[in-house]
């Protein structure tokens, strides 16, 4: 970022992404502020520990207050009860983003999800202008919060990067990743890339890395100016060698979402 923020939110940082963030992020700005329900431990240099309920509104108010860039982590990252997720994903970012307007709104980077275009199969390459096809609730709700980061944009200039992270692990770990895989350090590229941006408005990003054979086409986002730089296809040789190749039915090798079209729909 060309000039140090002064103090960037990470909501969720208690997960796999945020915990990657927390490290990668540090010297960033002047303080990161961490938060989550699930315990984060000790504060360490430049850090902030602020546990909050996302689904309580007061204290993400308490929350988001001082803060000039948010990394929207924070909610249910994998298929559960519609309960679960209406409070986490749909309450949750719905409070974020009125907090965000209390104050001063600060951009977002919201972590969305290709479980929002799951059902899209392998064959296909898709640009921003691709119809939503959920593979769970989940995804749902991740429609959801893309809405309410464009009506908040429409409505009162709120900018948001919506990043549909597709598998943001150290390495590619499976077929479906060569095409999938987000590397952590392109991840940490475009946050830094959203948040010196002399715009941004409501943006739509694919979360992937530069892969060679992706799925996805961020052309329309140019004007950012972010090149992932990192390539699944590095990975591919170990890959063919350790990981069985899936059966051209199933739903890992057939459609984009993997495995979570095969979810089923959670009871409470």
């Amino acid at each position: 970022m060309s000039d140090m923020m002064n103090r960037i939110l990470i909501t969720g940082a208690a997960g796999q992404l945020g915990g990657m963030l927390r490290e990668k992020l540090k010297g960033r700005a002047g303080v990161l502020r961490l938060s989550d329900v699930a315990d984060l431990g000790p504060a360490g240099e430049g850090e902030e520990i602020v546990p909050c309920d996302l689904a309580d509104g007061a204290a993400v108010k308490r929350l988001v207050e001082g803060c000039d860039g948010i990394v929207h982590l924070g909610g249910i990252s994998v298929e559960k009860s519609f309960d679960l997720i209406e409070a986490a994903n749909l309450r949750g970012v719905y409070n974020l983003y009125e907090a965000a307007r209390a104050h001063g709104m600060p951009r977002i980077v919201f972590a969305s999800s290709n479980h929002t275009i799951g059902y899209h199969e392998q064959t296909e390459r898709l640009d921003h202008t691709a119809p939503y096809r959920p593979d769970s609730l989940y995804g749902v709700s991740k429609i959801f919060g893309e809405a309410v980061a464009q009506l908040y944009y429409d409505k009162f200039g709120q900018e948001s990067a919506l990043v549909r992270i597709g598998s943001c692990t150290a390495r590619p770990e499976n077929w479906r990743m060569l095409a999938t895989w987000f590397s952590p350090d392109d991840f940490v590229s475009l946050i830094e890339t959203v948040f010196r941006a002399p715009r941004l408005g409501c943006t739509m990003l694919w979360g992937a890395s530069n892969n060679d054979h992706g799925w996805w086409d961020n052309s329309h986002a140019d004007f950012l100016g972010w090149k992932p730089k990192d390539n699944a296809a590095d990975f591919a040789a170990e890959i063919a060698r350790t990981v069985p190749r899936p059966g051209p039915d199933e739903p890992v090798a057939k459609y984009q979402g993997g495995v979570f079209t095969d979810e089923p729909i959670h009871e409470s």
